[in-house]
């Protein structure tokens, strides 16, 4: 058996320019950091049946790959070979649809797992790139690049994604205390609400695709997110955190401009009471919007506002960055042939 860790991203600005519908155009900024709340994949060869075996919300048992429903799982298969005989299982700290790039943490864990099941080892930014490849080439999902790279990289992480879609990382260097500090400040709720990303992103994807006004509606917006996410990098790597707060509330206000779909009316006016009566200088939705989870940036109100919170019903999450991206947790492989390509 063997088992992948692969944690799960929130995004601290930028967010929507890493979508080819407007990358290509303009080039595209991520500012993300990882989460020590993970998605868990385990792999293992059935020594008697060959069929593909999967165990997620719903299971699944088939003989060959070609007949599997979960798309994912299907692709990463056929495209390292594998047609029968693979069970694969997936746990994960946190829901699907809740803005924390679930999805593509199940796929950079599965793609991880099947290259040391075939004992193929390569760059983390192969992987990522496989996992876009899968999920914007040949699946066609209206979705950006940022989450398969965060989840193939972890950590406190800038992407410089150039109109080709190559994607340039690097790893911010913080203080252990700063990095303490931000997350300290820096609130995530739960909303109790989920949402499909693709849905909500499917609106910006219309509008840059279009020759409407609403484009340039669209495209300006995400310029000044693209922008606004480099001054939060620059205000990130200074450790002005209240500066980054403040930031991020005009992050918001641009990133509801894309589609009605990303905010609804509960959140604002939630919103709105925290910044004027719980010491909020700024925060956003989590990912595409529609649900999921809440950030907020509160330097001095943070036990009242938590207290508010919980008794609105949003509990908080308690996270730490993880520096680290997807890996090899568990390998006890048999000498079963499991490090061998079966079809």
């Amino acid at each position: 058996m063997i088992v992948t860790r692969t944690p799960f991203r929130v995004t601290l600005g930028g967010g929507g320019t890493d979508l080819p519908s407007f990358y290509e155009k303009r080039g595209g900024f991520i500012l993300a950091m990882g989460l020590d709340k993970y998605m868990y994949v385990a792999l293992n060869r059935p020594l008697v049946e060959k069929r593909i075996i999967l165990h997620y919300t719903k299971s699944e048992s088939v003989e060959h790959v070609r007949e599997l429903k979960h798309e994912l799982a299907r692709e990463a298969l056929r495209l390292h070979g594998i047609e029968h005989s693979m069970e694969v299982t997936s746990l994960a700290d946190i829901p699907a649809s809740t803005g924390l790039g679930s999805s593509s943490c199940y796929l950079v864990g599965l793609i991880v797992g099947l290259r040391a099941y075939l004992k193929d080892n390569t760059s983390l930014q192969k992987i990522a790139e496989e996992a876009c490849h899968i999920e914007l080439d040949i699946l066609k999902k209206g979705i950006g690049k940022q989450d398969q790279y965060m989840a193939a990289f972890g950590g406190m992480t800038a992407l410089d994604i150039a109109k080709d879609g190559k994607v340039k990382v690097r790893h911010l260097s913080l203080s252990s205390w700063a990095i303490a500090e931000l997350v300290s400040n820096c609130h995530i709720y739960y909303l109790q609400k989920k949402r499909v990303a693709a849905d909500v992103l499917d609106d910006q994807n219309k509008a840059m695709k279009s020759k409407s006004g609403n484009r340039a509606r669209v495209e300006d917006s995400l310029l000044n997110i693209m922008d606004l996410g480099k001054k939060i990098l620059k205000a990130v790597e200074g450790q002005d955190f209240d500066g980054f707060g403040r930031l991020m509330d005009k992050h918001w206000q641009n990133k509801r401009r894309l589609s009605n779909k990303i905010s609804f009316t509960e959140v604002d006016q939630l919103y709105e009471l925290v910044k004027r009566e719980h010491g909020v200088l700024g925060g956003k939705i989590i990912g595409a919007g529609g649900g999921g989870f809440l950030m907020l940036y509160s330097p001095s109100k943070g036990k009242k506002l938590t207290e508010f919170m919980r008794n609105k019903g949003y509990l908080r999450l308690n996270y730490n960055v993880e520096f680290e991206g997807s890996k090899v947790v568990t390998d006890l492989r048999s000498t079963q042939g499991l490090g061998e390509r079966h079809s």
